[in-house]
């Protein structure tokens, strides 16, 4: 395999990891209700995806920046709005 299918590869599987989080997003923005979100859980998910995103600067792979960027952002909405719509 040549490094562009590798690349394509990491693609394919970035995607699926990153947008596992968008039914989290969709659910919480639609309901305004983060009921059962663990906030500790996303904040050190964040600080995972800071890192993979840091290493993938540093290893030059367009896979590992792309889902982490979206995936970090992604974290950051389900954070925020976690802690703005928690009802008691």
């Amino acid at each position: 395999m040549n490094s562009i299918q590798i690349e394509i590869i990491g693609l394919i599987a970035a995607s699926f990891t990153t947008f596992a989080f968008v039914p989290q997003v969709f659910k919480i923005w639609k309901n305004k209700n983060a009921k059962g979100v663990s906030v500790s859980m996303y904040v050190i998910m964040l600080i995972g995806i800071c890192i993979w995103l840091y290493y993938g600067f540093l290893i030059k792979s367009l896979a590992v920046i792309i889902a982490n960027i979206i995936s970090g952002l992604l974290q950051l909405f389900i954070i925020v709005f976690a802690l703005i719509n928690r009802k008691n």
